[in-house]
This record gives C-alpha cells, structure tokens and sequence, in this order.
C-alpha cells in the first residue's frame, strides 16, 4: 500500500511540475517586427472588451508581448492626451491611425520589417 501512495505522489508531483512549466514555446512569428515597432516608440491604444483590439492582437499571436500597449481603461488620462476616440488606435510618429491595421501595414508606416 505504500507503494501505491508513493506511485502517486511522484505522478502527482510530476504533472504539478509539467502544468505549472510556461512551456518556452521559442520565438513568436512576429517578435522582431513588435521589437522594431517598440523600439521605434509605436504604441497601440485598445481595451481588454474591445473585440478589434482582440483581433489585432491575435494578429501578432505570442510576438504581442513586444507591443507597446496602453490599455485605455488602465490608462484614461494617457489615452486622452494622446487624443485617442476609438480602439484601437495606433500612434506612429505622433499621427494617430484608428482601426485593425494590417501587419504589413503597420511595417511600413514605421519604416520596421516585416520578416
């Protein structure tokens, strides 16, 4: 009967381990693209309820991270000074462009690749 508690505890254990682990999935597709567009201070205005938010989000899948994100329910006065009225909104060299942005688009406004 030891045995039998000592077998569980150990897979026990185990799957604690393997479930709590991030997984390092490795570089996302897009990480040097959102590192340029940061590195080039572009932001990206949104909420966490705004569905086109999630989409532009979801375009850059994991390489989002790297994105400079002002959540405006976080951030009111923030994304009031910077005059933004709908989400999302990105902000490249001090011109505001509302709306998903394409990846492709979002590239070439910031001079960054898309690779």
């Amino acid at each position: 009967m030891n045995k039998n508690i000592i077998s569980v505890l150990i897979i026990t254990i185990f799957l604690v381990i393997v479930g709590c682990s991030n997984g390092n999935k490795g570089p996302g597709e897009y990480d040097s693209l959102a590192k340029c567009l940061t590195e080039k201070n572009v932001k990206m205005y949104g909420t966490e309820w705004c569905s086109h938010c999630k989409n532009q989000k979801a375009a850059f899948g994991s390489s989002f991270q790297y994105v400079d994100y002002v959540d405006c329910d976080k951030s009111k006065q923030v994304c009031n000074a910077a005059g933004v009225t709908g989400y999302p909104t990105w902000q490249i060299e001090g011109k505001l462009y509302p709306g998903e942005q394409q990846l492709n688009k979002l590239a070439s406004l910031s001079g960054c690749e898309l690779s």
